[in-house]
């Protein structure tokens, strides 16, 4: 019997879970974590499962046909093994789950809902004994914009248009969309930026998107505007984020993911009255459905020898 890897840092109990969860939809698969493995069946392992690996560990597989990651997010994974070296000869497989999407687009949809309900004003005025009324605004005069229309943001955008906000998106590539209008490129992204009364981030970490979020593009968000950032703490440059914020021309920020993680406790985000934290909560890998997804993608594999699909290298997507 063929053995397949699970090469995670994940705690062990963790490990344990998944392990069992795996085995149990695959009876005709020995998965096996790293540490239990032989030399031997190391040289002839083609499929590993990954939650948070080392990458070294990857190294000592060398017949590795394809990689499963738990995870929706492989920007760092990607990063880690192509950054100034040769792309590996595997497939790196992404986790791709509609209920991750829809997670997301709930997400997405109840932090907008804060945000243009003015619930950051409403908590510092009870903070001061202060009872003042803000005007309401219905949703179709409030203008989000979501940077990043794959799965994840195609599905949180159709959902903010269902609940009538005007809706824009942008993408690297052009995108259609109904009821969003959608820019692409570089001059789309400055058309699309400056009618932005909300900025939600849902872009992948890569060379093009890092520090995207600067000072060049949050100088053409209106007056008052305010940002989520659901995708990757580095895709916003965090100095010129604060300059905004204290300054006045961003009203408010969400953010639930950082560049290093946990976010540790002494760092300014924390205390900020106009930033709001959250510990990467905004769209969890739901355990049952990730395993059924996995098991899904080896099975079809051991069927047809057909990879799920995979991650360009060149891209980081």
């Amino acid at each position: 019997m063929a053995v397949i890897t699970f090469v995670s840092q994940l705690a062990q109990h963790e490990q344990a879970a998944w392990l069992a969860l795996l085995s149990a939809k695959l009876p005709n698969e020995a998965i096996k974590l790293d540490k239990d493995l032989s030399i031997e069946q190391k040289l002839q392992c083609e499929i590993a499962i990954v939650a948070n690996p080392d990458v070294d560990v990857l190294s000592q597989y060398p017949k590795l046909i394809w990689v499963q990651s738990l995870w929706a997010g492989v920007d760092a994974l990607v990063s880690q093994l192509s950054h100034d070296k040769p792309a590996p000869s595997f497939k790196l497989v992404r986790l791709i789950d509609p209920i991750l999407a829809q997670t997301m687009s709930e997400a997405v949809l109840t932090w907008v809902l804060y945000l243009h309900r003015d619930m950051p004003k409403y908590l510092q005025q009870q903070k001061s004994a202060l009872w003042l009324q803000h005007r309401y605004l219905l949703p179709k005069e409030r203008t989000l914009g979501v940077l990043g229309l794959g799965r994840l943001g195609k599905l949180s955008a159709l959902r903010l248009h269902e609940n009538g906000f005007n809706v824009l998106g942008w993408s690297q590539s052009e995108k259609l969309i109904n009821g969003v209008q959608c820019y692409w490129g570089d001059e789309g992204l400055a058309t699309m930026v400056k009618q932005t009364d909300i900025l939600i981030c849902l872009l992948p970490l890569t060379a093009a998107t890092y520090h995207l979020i600067n000072d060049d593009l949050l100088t053409k968000l209106p007056q008052g505007a305010s940002i989520i950032n659901f995708a990757r703490g580095g895709i916003v440059a965090n100095n010129d984020l604060i300059k905004y914020l204290a300054n006045d021309h961003l009203e408010h920020a969400i953010l639930d993911v950082f560049e290093h993680e946990p976010l540790d406790e002494s760092h300014a985000f924390w205390s900020h009255e106009k930033i709001t934290v959250l510990p990467h909560i905004s769209a969890p890998t739901h355990f049952e459905s990730a395993g059924e997804i996995v098991t899904n993608n080896i099975k079809k594999y051991r069927s047809n020898a057909q990879i799920p699909l995979y991650i360009n290298w060149n891209k980081g997507y």
